[in-house]
């Protein structure tokens, strides 16, 4: 095997990855990507026709800024490929008043200023005649929301990052992550590469590389379906229907506008739950009871999608970590190996911003925006495999 030498190599290509090699050539490094399948594939978590952008975000307000950052830079990415990214719709939180998400929606908007309204179950209904909410459901409408196309987005960040000098290699498997006192050694299948650092977003092939904080990372195996709703698609269009969240009997449902337009279906899935799994042996298969789940969950709540035809459906990866907030920033002591990942079913709105404090922690050694709340050191350091959920463990001394 050859040895090539680069100032940093970025692993795993998808959204995360993808915004990483753009800032870092950008900025004028010299960058390797290495992918374990092709570009711009449906293996993992960057597919699936459309992602929710929000800023009155339902995870709670620690987000906003990073979120706001990550609207400038989606409009500059928009402005450096000539493509539109964004589509805003406006967006929905549904929930039950003392629930989660509808109390953190509330709190994100309000502490920040956010231009918002609080609706009720009737107000809802008035505004948008598909959903049909229950008496003791209320919602936050966030008209600035709306979604971005991840196959689009990995495509537009990869191209303008090799339009800045990155070298993007498909097909290549990373093996092995020696790290020294000067940098790092990566072994793939095909080739030996040294850099200064290595940063892994390899979303749920991660843990393999990074055995101190690979047992904190669960792989879950997520559902995306598509329906023909009752009537047709015109009332579910982007300029008339929003993305939305809801939380209800249990579980958190998520659903976009009809993104391929009049044929091409609506798009609804299950964010909560999920099948732990390996990301190499997943099961693509799409059970009928998986389809019924999801229409007994929309059919009180939006009837026309929940009684329209099953169209289609497609399997992706979520790579949860046990607090669901992401890992961004160093995965060993050295500090020469960093992470972007952790992603935790959410982190699709943040990823330029992700891509941009991946650089500046490169560059600069901190990010320009708090990240602290994704740092990988709130999980301590450990080698031990945590099966069946989170474990105490103790961390390593020194």
């Amino acid at each position: 095997m050859t040895a090539e030498k680069y100032d940093i190599v970025v692993v795993g290509l998808g959204a995360l990855g993808s915004a990483a090699c753009h800032s870092l050539a950008a900025a004028g490094l010299g960058v390797l990507g290495v992918e374990r399948h092709g570009p711009v594939h449906d293996l993992g978590a960057s597919h699936g026709e459309s992602r929710g952008v929000w800023q009155a975000y339902f995870m709670g307000p620690r987000y906003v800024p990073f979120l706001k950052r990550a609207y400038t830079l989606w409009s500059e990415l928009e402005e450096q490929s000539g493509e539109r990214l964004f589509h805003r719709t406006g967006g929905l939180c549904l929930g039950p008043v003392d629930g989660e998400l509808l109390p953190a929606a509330k709190a994100s908007a309000e502490q920040f200023g956010l231009e918002h309204e609080y609706l009720s179950a009737d107000e809802v209904h008035q505004r948008f005649a598909q959903f049909e909410p229950a008496s003791d459901c209320a919602a936050i409408y966030d008209p600035g929301s709306g979604y971005v196309q991840p196959e689009q987005t990995v495509r537009v960040q990869l191209r303008l990052a090799e339009k800045h000098g990155a070298d993007l290699h498909f097909h290549e498997s990373a093996l092995e992550i020696v790290e020294g006192a000067r940098g790092v050694r990566l072994r793939t299948d095909r080739a030996v590469y040294h850099a200064g650092r290595v940063v892994v977003a390899s979303g749920c092939w991660a843990p393999a590389l990074l055995p101190d904080l690979g047992a904190r990372i669960r792989v879950l195996r997520k559902v995306m379906l598509w329906f023909d709703p009752d009537g047709g698609a015109q009332a579910f269009q982007p300029d008339r229907f929003p993305y939305w969240i809801w939380e209800g009997n249990g579980m958190v449902g998520y659903g976009h506008p009809a993104a391929s337009g009049l044929h091409g279906g609506v798009k609804a899935g299950v964010h909560s739950g999920g099948t732990p799994t390996d990301p190499d042996g997943v099961d693509r298969f799409v059970a009928r009871e998986e389809v019924a789940e999801m229409q007994e969950f929309l059919r009180p709540r939006i009837p026309r999608l929940g009684g329209g035809r099953y169209r289609r459906s497609a399997v992706c990866l979520y790579d949860n970590t046990p607090d669901q907030a992401f890992l961004i920033g160093r995965a060993s002591e050295e500090g020469h190996v960093l992470v972007a990942g952790g992603t935790s079913g959410h982190a699709f709105k943040f990823a330029p911003a992700i891509g941009e404090a991946v650089a500046e922690l490169v560059q600069e050694g901190r990010a320009r925006h708090d990240i602290s709340a994704f740092d990988p050191s709130r999980f301590g350091r450990t080698k031990t495999e945590l099966e069946g959920g989170e474990r105490e463990t103790q961390e390593d001394s020194g």
